[in-house]
């Protein structure tokens, strides 16, 4: 099975939760170096995207994950547009740093700091049946980044239920309560059904 990522630590932190037995490869590990676009205007869309270019590619069993952060008071935004929001290139924490200033631009003199994290698996199975899989954390955004753990906006979402930002947590603590996680465990319970009513 393909996982449409490059991302090693995904690959570590999902093998962990897969079938046993069951073989996942990154794009790398197929040769696959192109950048795949996504232009779709919904984290769903864009994780479809991922996975449908891929499957037509290879005609493998394959998955890619799609997250946002979707602030209440900025009707959702950044949401689909989270890993572009500030429109910076450079490194990823350039990018993550640029992200989240603009975010906290926006949300200045806001009372309401609501927002979510959501993940969306989209998988392909062997019978070319496309499968979605949802995994969502509430939280709020804090004034000020915090901690260095972590990636993304990490050091400025508070999770609903605890008093420090995702970035504050050992990525231990983070992946049992993160949206990814929640996400990849539904796509887990589902491949393990299949495989042990095969």
């Amino acid at each position: 099975m393909i996982f449409a990522t490059a991302n090693r630590h995904k690959l570590e932190e999902i093998q962990a939760m897969l079938p046993a037995g069951l073989h996942i490869k990154t794009l790398s590990d197929i040769g696959f170096t192109d950048e795949i676009p996504e232009t779709e205007d919904t984290i769903e869309g864009n994780a479809l995207l991922k996975v449908r270019h891929i499957f037509d590619l290879y005609g493998e069993p394959c998955f890619a994950d799609d997250t946002g952060l979707e602030a209440e008071a900025l009707d959702g935004a950044p949401g689909v547009y989270s890993a572009r929001y500030a429109g910076v290139e450079g490194s990823s924490e350039i990018r993550a740093k640029a992200n989240m200033t603009k975010l906290l631009l926006n949300l200045a003199g806001q009372t309401n700091r609501k927002a979510r994290f959501r993940t969306i698996i989209a998988y392909i199975d062997a019978d070319n049946k496309s499968h979605l899989f949802e995994g969502v954390v509430n939280g709020v955004i804090v004034e000020e980044m915090a901690g260095s753990e972590g990636f993304g906006y990490d050091p400025v979402f508070v999770p609903d239920g605890y008093d420090i930002t995702y970035a504050q947590m050992s990525l231990s603590e983070k992946n049992l309560i993160s949206h990814r996680a929640k996400a990849f465990r539904k796509f887990a319970e589902a491949l393990n059904d299949h495989y042990c009513k095969t």
